[in-house]
């Protein structure tokens, strides 16, 4: 087509108008007025077999439905003429039956014809020919002798058949020869050797010709070919055996494939190479066959033409040839014409643009009439490729036809030109559900039909309109694209055609799905065979579709048996050899599918070595080879090469030597007077193979020992004698038979002659009557009947020992302090050792307390060693203000010497224990008595005793300490001036001149004032709890202060304290049981018993009892694992009654609402009045203010709501925390015990003379108030928990 070309100008509008007719091909219903379409056609080219049928294909569609008729060669073919052609209703295909008839005869050029009354449309012209399989010509083939070296063509020529045979080469047993870069066979057929051997020489060169239609293969008459070598051709250039001469041509058409060959003779056989001049070669479609003899490029274009070259070379030089490679083209479409449906008085256009080497030409046809010969059209109007038809009216629809062709080939296509009116319709099925993949494009079908054609708009969701741009887009079939479809995009979805005539409109829907994706992929294996592997293959996909898992083995299905697939796992058992290779998981839903592979292996342990050999045998070296077994897909990683001795101990297998992996052989180092038989196993990293077969036997021959005992010693083992020890040979390391060991022995720097004694199957040799612990020089050699072995090592031992002689001289002790002396001596000489000096041993022993006037027997002898050549030593631990004895020993290897004369020693006084015991009994309002027993050791004259006390709150805070010292021989005392419902802790210690021992501590309650106190209790909260976290009696002794507990039963003396609803219980407790309980019940009530557990405690508060009742009370340990049961001695404790409590008619409601008749203000204020005079009056207290009207009596405090305490008016002083009513100052109790000055003061901590650091934090905030404030004062209740 001429690109230059220009169109009239009158067509360029014409040209706009008709855009949309050429850019869309629209299929017509069925149902509607129609010309004819071909819609099947046999090839152009139609070679039949002449053993069947000849079926000629022509179907076609149209409205009304088209008649077929048939040309042959140009001319009418009357098929109801012929019997043997039968034309398929309904259709325009030819059977022709040819069985009985000459196939020839019905060879020609066939056209269908398809007519109905609105066109017609033409099938291509095909033409009918035979195959034909021909005979080989009759020949006889001369017998071809030829000299070794020169070239030789083995010419096929195979007869000419249709389509052309396919030509190999065999021999008489039908056994394709062999082909190299030597022999090679052209795409002629013909035979090809550069240079002919030796082993060329065969009668049987045999050429086949396979026929494909008929399946028949002929065969060529055999030739000879014989190779002499009288006078051999040399070496020689290459040179082109085919093409010949320097150039040859090779024309090719467009789209087929280029076969360009080039086969050279040479001696050596030469190397073909190729290259294009002035270019690259196209790799991509491009292939070499032959030995590189055979270039092939498939599918070629215009830009393929050019220079080709063929290089041959080889060691004497090279050859070239140039194929001059032209391309030329058939004609082939730009764009072919296509269906037009128009409406009446529209104008559309068909254009048929081919293009073709050479330039093809074009004509129109229409109805198959050219339009030379067809009625004029005035509304027709034709420029070479194209046809524009303007206006057109209603009945002159027809069939185009346009032929385009050059001397290579022919095209001809079918357009026709529909006029209709119709209005629009949608194809697409209503209602339609496409379902997609996220990501993926979305294609939503609108398939329309209507003249003119309609116009398609998109909705979404009805109400959204739908337009051309990202994401969407709307093909010109109506076809609307989502091209990366999310799951925003599903919805329903509506088209809408529309023409001059009406308007349709469809609906369908859309859903974006979740992607199948394997989360977690199969996993490379390498399993030992007999052992199990497992696949996992985790997937993830959409909910709503339902997958299928398959599993793949090698691309094909699993195998039965042993094979278990689950739901995200594949499991084989029992996995074999044969169960090697690629497994491949595939999801599949029913949009999309997801799969992973992972490879197999399967290992075990390699088979044996086989075929052991021995070479290079010598005396003392052998080579062994063998051949690996196979590895099982684990690479041997060594050899293991064990021997047998069949002489000393048959049976036995040693290992020898390891080579790596790849080797097969080892060098052998040998010993002599062995029988060997050798053995290998391989090892890889599943294991050890089993042992290869062993080799033969290999007997070394005698030889002197090589080596000595080993392991030489020699020491006396008791006086007067010398054991000389050894560790024997083997009789694999003997050498030799005979074997004996010689002996020697003298006495060392004593410049005598060795003495000498030869034993045999002996380890040891005992030389008797030599002096006492002297040193001697010892060897051991090894003899056979073939020599000794080589000068054997020298060994220093000494003689047998004694025991010492003498004792340590001057002992002399310095006590340093009560618990550590120091002692002092003169060594020993050393001969009087006789033996090694191993050191001195110091033995001391108590004889009793410098205060005890008889010894103490009980006290055990101390021993300490002082090693090595000592003269002095330190005696620790010794128990201060006591009489000590020592002696010491000389101590060498047999034992130890005689004794030091004793010297005796004192120690000074020390500190003393702690008291053995302190408790708290007898406790009052305002009293305590302790008891304590004096310290287990006084360690010295005992002084007398410290004792300090405290109280402390239910915050831990402790009060001021008191100290009181003590007198000896006391060992009770009676406290007074405490305050009852108080928690005291005490500190005793006792003292010696040396100063004070370690403190052992006590801590107890005095008894609560019952009748004189009553719980303070605030709305909606029960009595205030005494401070629980530290316990009423108990024994806590400090670091570093001593708890001595009573020997005795596990409890001790039980206290009781009284509330207005509860009882607190303290107790002494010595046991190791893990689980204590308070258990009460009423006193003669049959109910059972409670308990309530306070593990780790001392003391106890029983909550809830009811006043005036009594109660039975018990301490019990129990431990799970210990069936024993402790328990204290039941105590009986009374709840005191509450008396009656007064009430006040102030708050009384129906008073309240009086005073509110009355008047709001009066109402205020009397309220006020009444809280502030009548707080206290739910308590006991208040009837006692009533009937003494003490003026002492502390008002109630305004800030907290608490009481202050009374005083006693026999005592004129005023308790902590009063008032005087005289002035309103807060004074202090004359005592020093107040909390207010320890809380500022003090830190809570005894200096070191007081031996205490207490546990205690003694904190305390102080409010000063100016006028008639109070200082704030705890209720009686909570006068144990406050001291201010």
């Amino acid at each position: 087509m001429d690109r230059n070309r220009k169109w009239v100008p009158s067509f360029g509008a014409v040209l706009v108008i008709l855009l949309s007719h050429m850019t869309s091909a629209l299929e017509v219903p069925l149902d509607l007025p129609q010309p004819p379409t071909i819609t099947l056609q046999s090839p152009k080219d139609y070679i039949f077999d002449p053993r069947e049928n000849i079926v000629i294909h022509c179907e076609a569609k149209g409205k009304p439905h088209p008649s077929f008729s048939w040309t042959r060669n140009g001319t009418h073919f009357d098929v109801e003429k012929d019997s043997k052609v039968l034309m398929k209703p309904g259709s325009g295909t030819l059977v022709i039956d040819i069985s009985g008839e000459k196939a020839e005869a019905y060879e020609g050029t066939y056209q269908c014809t398809a007519h109905n009354e609105h066109g017609t449309a033409v099938s291509n012209s095909i033409v009918i020919r035979q195959s034909r399989s021909p005979l080989w010509s009759k020949e006889r083939n001369e017998a071809i002798m030829v000299q070794m070296g020169v070239s030789l063509v083995l010419q096929c020529r195979p007869p000419a058949g249709l389509p052309p045979p396919v030509i190999f080469w065999m021999d008489n047993n039908f056994q394709r020869l062999l082909l190299d870069k030597r022999v090679s066979q052209a795409l002629n057929g013909d035979l090809y050797f550069s240079n002919v051997l030796r082993e060329d020489t065969r009668s049987d060169y045999i050429c086949y010709a396979r026929f494909p239609h008929t399946q028949t293969i002929q065969q060529k008459q055999p030739i000879s070919v014989t190779v002499v070598d009288n006078s051999p051709e040399g070496e020689r250039r290459p040179g082109f055996m085919m093409p010949l001469g320097a150039t040859s041509t090779k024309m090719v058409l467009r789209g087929e494939t280029l076969e360009l060959e080039c086969i050279a003779d040479g001696l050596p056989t030469p190397e073909i190479s190729w290259q294009k001049d002035g270019g690259e070669l196209p790799s991509s479609r491009m292939s070499f066959y032959n030995f590189k003899k055979t270039l092939k490029v498939s599918d070629v274009n215009e830009a393929d033409g050019g220079d080709y070259r063929c290089t041959a070379t080889n060691n004497l030089g090279t050859a070239h040839h140039i194929i001059k490679v032209t391309v030329k083209a058939a004609p082939f479409w730009v764009s072919a014409p296509r269906n037009l449906i128009l409406a009446p008085n529209e104008t559309g256009i068909l254009t048929c643009r081919v293009n073709g080497e050479p330039k093809p030409k074009i004509s129109w046809f229409v109805n198959g009439v050219s339009l030379e010969n067809a009625p004029e059209d005035h509304s027709r109007k034709v420029d070479d490729d194209t046809v524009i038809l303007s206006n057109v009216q209603s009945g002159s629809s027809a069939v185009y036809q346009c032929n385009a062709s050059n001397e290579f080939g022919y095209l001809m296509a079918n357009a026709f030109v529909n006029v209709l009116a119709e209005p629009p319709r949608v194809l697409t099925p209503p209602n339609r559900l496409y379902q997609v993949i996220t990501n993926n494009p979305a294609l939503l079908h609108c398939a329309s039909f209507g003249s003119p054609i309609p116009t398609i708009t998109w909705f979404k969701d009805i109400q959204t309109s739908v337009k051309n741009g990202d994401p969407y887009v709307i093909h010109e079939n109506g076809t609307l694209e989502i091209h990366v479809a999310q799951p925003l995009n599903s919805g329903k979805y509506t088209c809408i055609a529309t023409n001059n005539l009406g308007i349709k409109e469809n609906h369908v829907y859309l859903e974006v799905k979740e992607p199948t994706r394997i989360l977690k992929q199969p996993e490379y294996k390498v399993v030992q065979k007999g052992m199990s592997a497992v696949f996992e293959c985790k997937v993830k996909h959409d909910p709503s579709l339902i997958p299928t898992m398959t599993w793949l083995k090698d691309n094909g299905e699993l195998p039965d048996g042993r094979f278990e697939v689950n739901v995200d796992s594949l499991t084989i058992k029992d996995v074999t050899d044969g169960d090697e290779g690629t497994y491949t998981c595939i999801m599949n839903t029913t949009l999309d599918q997801d799969s992973a592979s992972a490879m197999l292996t399967v290992v075990e342990k390699p088979d044996p070595p086989t075929d052991l050999e021995l070479t290079d045998q010598t005396d003392r070296s052998v080579q062994l080879t063998w051949i690996p077994g196979d590895e099982h897909n684990s690479p041997t990683q060594k050899f293991l090469i064990q021997y047998e001795d069949l002489l000393h101990q048959p049976g036995v297998w040693i290992n020898l030597t390891e080579v790596a992996g790849t080797s097969t052989t080892a060098q052998l180092n040998l010993s002599p007077y062995v029988y060997y038989s050798f053995r290998v196993l391989a090892v890889n990293h599943v294991g050890s193979s089993q042992p290869s077969q062993p080799s033969s036997q290999y007997r070394t021959n005698p030889a002197a020992p090589d080596e000595n005992p080993s392991d030489i010693q020699c020491v006396g083992t008791k006086p007067g004698n010398l054991v000389i020890s050894w560790t024997s040979l083997t009789g694999f390391q003997a050498n030799g038979p005979g074997l004996e060991y010689k002996v020697l022995w003298r006495q060392k720097d004593m410049d005598e002659d060795w003495s000498s004694k030869n034993v045999a199957n002996v380890s040891q040799f005992v030389v008797s009557g030599t002096p006492i612990y002297v040193p001697y020089e010892v060897k051991v050699q090894a003899l056979n009947d073939y020599g000794s072995g080589p000068e054997p090592v020298v060994v220093i031992g000494h003689s047998g020992e004694d025991l010492p002689l003498s004792a340590p001289d001057s002992v002399q002790i310095m006590v340093h302090n009560s618990t550590l002396a120091e002692v002092h001596w003169e060594p020993v000489s050393l001969p009087s050792v006789r033996g090694k000096l191993q050191g001195y041993k110091v033995y001391y022993w108590r004889e009793r307390g410098l205060h005890d006037t008889e010894e103490d027997t009980d006290q055990e002898e101390q021993v300490l060693t002082f090693s090595g050549n000592r003269s002095e030593g330190r005696l620790p631990g010794l128990q201060p203000y006591s009489l000590y004895n020592l002696t010491i020993r000389v101590l060498n290897n047999k034992g130890e010497g005689p004794p030091s004369p004793s010297k005796k020693f004192e120690t000074p006084e020390g500190v003393p224990g702690p008291p053995s015991f302190l408790n708290a009994v007898k406790p009052s309002l305002d009293s305590l008595t302790l008891e304590w027993g004096p310290p287990t050791n006084n360690n010295g004259r005992l002084a007398g005793y410290t004792l300090k006390y405290q109280p402390v709150n239910n915050t831990n805070e402790l009060g001021p300490v008191k100290s009181m010292a003590l007198l000896a021989n006391e060992t009770t005392i009676t406290l007074g001036n405490l305050n009852s419902s108080m928690l005291y802790k005490f500190y005793l210690s006792a003292k010696t001149i040396k100063g004070s021992g370690p403190i052992i501590t006590e801590e107890a309650f005095t008894v609560m004032d019952t009748t004189r106190t009553q719980p303070t209790v605030e709305t909606g909260k029960g009595p205030t709890e005494p401070p629980h976290p530290t316990s009423p009696i108990t024994q806590s002794p400090h670091p570093p202060f001593h708890k001595v507990p009573p020997v005795g039963p596990a409890f001790g003396k039980v206290n009781t304290s009284m509330l207005e609803d509860g009882a607190v219980i303290s107790w002494d407790y010595f046991g190791q049981h893990k689980n204590v309980y308070v258990e009460y019940i009423v006193e003669n009530s049959k109910e059972d018993w409670k308990k309530e557990l306070v593990n780790g405690s001392h003391w106890h508060m029983i909550k809830g009892l009811k006043p005036g009742t009594s109660y039975k009370v018990r301490v019990v340990a129990r431990d799970p694992a210990d069936p024993t049961v402790h328990s204290t001695d039941e105590v009986l404790v009374a709840v005191p009654a509450v008396p009656s409590r007064q009430v006040d008619i102030a708050t009384q409601g129906w008073f309240i609402g009086l005073m509110c008749a009355i008047a709001l203000l009066i109402l205020v204020l009397l309220i006020v009045c009444f809280i502030k005079r009548n707080k206290g009056g739910k308590y006991p207290v208040k009837e006692k203010e009533d009937a003494h009207q003490d003026p002492e009596i502390q008002p109630m405090k305004e800030d907290d709501g608490t009481f202050g305490e009374y005083s006693d008016t026999e005592d004129h002083k005023p308790l902590k925390g009063s008032r005087t009513p005289s002035n309103g100052t807060v004074r202090r109790d004359e005592s020093d015990d107040s909390l207010v000055d320890y809380g500022e003061g003090g830190d809570g901590q005894f200096n070191e003379d007081g031996s205490f650091i207490g546990q205690y934090s003694g904190k305390k905030e102080k409010d000063t108030h100016e006028g008639n404030e109070s200082s704030e004062a705890p209720s009686p209740v909570n006068a144990m928990n406050s001291f201010v």
